[in-house]
């Protein structure tokens, strides 16, 4: 049983001394953000992984990625990213669908007109290709000169193209340089 002198712990502040007039105040916010970032990136991973995927080929074991020196790396990603960007700039010319995009270092993010985005986006550190789209968020390495998800083996353009389709209400097709 407590003892009368035990101060409720509603009395101290979060760091275990006096709080100032009965209320905690240090790093109160600082918690509370953290926690919240914690709780945003365990829904995020589950929504993820519940989310459907682009259909997958019969094997979903991914082979290893080919290692690749950083300039390889910074080359072939500038190499996607550009054709990207020229497809988007066909497809405005042809009025076939005003996707806008806009391009800083190795992030490209395509805003379509019912205002989704798909975002890809270099991880030079992990040697990957990042993709952010309405269905979730994909990575990708770098395997025997094609981009393949690290989860399902599905080739970058074929599920960017199957994404942008469905964001972009009609058939849209990437392809590789």
């Amino acid at each position: 049983m407590p003892t009368a002198s035990a101060a409720p712990a509603r009395d101290k502040d979060l760091d275990g001394s006096p709080a100032a007039n009965g209320r905690p105040t240090l790093r109160a916010s600082s918690l509370l953000c953290a926690f919240m970032a914690a709780v945003y990136r365990c829904l995020l991973g589950a929504l993820t992984t519940t989310m459907s995927q682009p259909s997958a080929p019969t094997s979903p074991q991914v082979p290893s990625a080919t290692p690749l020196s950083d300039a390889d790396y910074q080359a072939c990603t500038r190499v996607v990213l550009d054709r990207l960007e020229a497809t988007v700039d066909t497809w405005l010319d042809a009025d076939l669908i005003d996707i806008d995009s806009h391009r800083s270092g190795g992030l490209l993010e395509l805003s379509f007109p019912n205002g989704s985005k798909i975002i890809l986006n270099t991880q030079a550190p992990l040697q990957e290709l990042w993709l952010a789209a309405r269905a979730g968020g994909f990575h990708f390495r770098h395997v025997a000169g094609q981009w393949l998800d690290t989860r399902s083996g599905v080739e970058f353009h074929h599920m960017l193209s199957e994404l942008a389709s469905a964001q972009g209400g009609k058939t849209l097709r990437f392809t590789p340089a």
